[in-house]
């Protein structure tokens, strides 16, 4: 077995069916296709790359069809793809944005500045689905100067607008409106059959960046992490994204296979809502924290892949600051705040928990054990995954949440801004708006930094989240597999230069 190390950042039943329809009896030394197995459920999967995206398995088909304007680097820096340079105004609010001037979608028109601005505007109109990516921006006042040039205002003075259009600026013509299938792409691949839960795609000879080394490639939406990791072991994938820290320890000596690492960028926290009792009290979240034993946590979810939590919900970021003391597990003191707010007969919990991602409810059992010992009783709920993220999330009182490795900015806009449309833990706080509008409103860098790191110790000492630890992504492929992305997070969902060996 082979051990990869890349920096941070779903329906076993009918399975070889479903693949052996796109060739999963074919060698996978072949090179004929690379066969990419990754998290998705069909009943969320969809076609617009605009709204709102759950599965994993749609954004790597939007990887692959479409180009966005920018994406980020294994280390956090920002990639240029459809534009190619950024210059803003003195004020930070009107930024000119230079597009390539090579680019064409699949029906031969050439990519222009008007189906950029169209692409943005519609994500913007359909903010209550994609958690508000881009609220930010004044996309009404915004405009295309020629062809190839982007004139964006923002609301607020905003220093970080290559990385705001980092996660989902998937361009299309201007004036689409049919989305029951694949708009025309400016990407490396077109769609040329199967469906939403088995995608066939071809490579584009005409696609303006490097010739991408794989003809065809077929994606798979799996809920199932073991199904994911038995499709690779069987030889019927290439690629399973996400599998169990137990399956990596089965492998272990096993030659036909890689374990590719993404450290410390998959985190399960535990999710209160402080809107709600009795998580409105602070004392009574403080106790859960106290209560929490991180490393047992660790140790058994992700059997030590990764490393411990502090309740900081992007360790990995820029801005994280690094000189939060470790919280430490200490039953006396949870005991003690629980008494003074008013639990000292006990508390009674119910926490919904799934199984989507590999562990998420092995963590919610060890959990609530834990919080036991302090006098907290805990009930906990296996909801069904299909459901979970509409369902769930953003929705109980108490919860268990997934993180992957996105940065500060994403975060806060989705969950922690009293505006974000999914404020999971009722975090409305508007000094804590201010601060944040303030930091991204400061062009220098190093500034910039450390007011985003006073606001993350803020969410650490009085937030909602218990982010116990960062555990490795782990993923499962055949030796043969090279150059899978090695970033967390969006961009991971790029695969054009993964190959097969031969």
């Amino acid at each position: 077995m082979k051990l990869l190390h890349a920096p941070s950042g779903v329906l076993a039943l009918g399975l070889a069916v479903s693949l052996s329809a796109c060739g999963g009896d074919e060698p996978a030394a072949s090179g004929a296709a690379l066969r990419y197995v990754t998290v998705g459920a069909p009943a969320t999967a969809t076609h617009d790359p605009h709204g709102g995206i759950i599965n994993q398995s749609d954004l790597v088909r939007f990887g692959l069809l479409y180009d966005v304007l920018t994406k980020p680097r294994p280390d956090g820096t920002t990639e240029m793809r459809l534009a190619t340079s950024f210059t803003p105004d003195a004020k930070l609010t009107t930024w000119t944005v230079r597009l390539r001037t090579d680019a064409t979608f699949s029906d031969g028109r050439p990519v222009r500045a008007a189906d950029a601005l169209f692409s943005l505007r519609r994500v913007h109109a359909k903010a209550a689905e994609n958690f508000g990516r881009l609220l930010m921006f004044d996309v009404a006042r915004s405009r295309a100067v020629d062809d190839h040039t982007l004139e964006l205002r923002t609301t607020a003075p905003y220093a970080e607008v290559p990385r705001a259009l980092e996660s989902i600026s998937f361009v299309v013509p201007d004036g689409t409106r049919t989305f029951d299938r694949p708009a025309p792409g400016s990407g490396p691949y077109a769609m040329t059959g199967g469906d939403l839960q088995n995608t066939v795609l071809e490579r584009k000879d005409a696609w303006w960046g490097e010739r991408p080394p794989t003809r065809r490639i077929e994606v798979r939406a799996v809920i199932d992490p073991g199904a994911r990791a038995q499709a690779v072991l069987s030889r019927q994938a290439d690629v399973a994204i996400g599998v169990n820290p137990a399956t990596a320890r089965q492998v272990k000596g096993n030659e036909d296979v890689t374990i590719v690492h993404r450290p410390a960028m998959t985190m399960y926290p535990f999710v209160m809502r402080l809107d709600r009792e009795p998580f409105d009290d602070p004392r009574v979240r403080e106790a859960i924290k106290l209560a929490t034993d991180r490393r047992e946590l660790l140790d058994k979810v992700f059997l030590g892949y990764g490393r411990l939590g502090n309740d900081l919900l992007t360790p990995a970021d820029p801005s994280s600051p690094g000189d939060v003391p470790q919280r430490t597990r200490d039953l006396a003191q949870a005991r003690d705040l629980l008494r003074q707010a008013g639990h000292g007969d006990g508390l009674t919990l119910t926490l919904s928990t799934t199984t989507s991602y590999p562990g998420m409810d092995t963590a919610a059992t060890l959990f609530g054990r834990q919080l036991g010992e302090a006098g907290i009783t805990v009930k906990v709920v296996n909801e069904p995954p299909d459901t979970y993220w509409t369902e769930v999330f953003a929705k109980k009182d108490f919860y268990t949440g997934f993180f992957g490795g996105i940065p500060f900015l994403d975060v806060a806009r989705v969950s922690l801004l009293g505006s974000a449309p999914t404020n999971e833990t009722a975090w409305k706080r508007p000094a804590w708006d201010e601060g944040f509008a303030a930091a991204l409103a400061t062009a220098d860098p190093a500034k910039r930094r450390a007011a985003l790191g006073a606001l993350q110790r803020e969410i650490h000492d009085e937030g909602g989240y218990v982010v116990w630890a960062a555990g490795d992504g782990l993923d499962l492929t055949s030796a043969k597999v090279a150059d899978l992305p090695t970033g967390a997070g969006f961009g991971s969902n790029f695969i054009e230069r993964t190959r097969l060996l031969p």
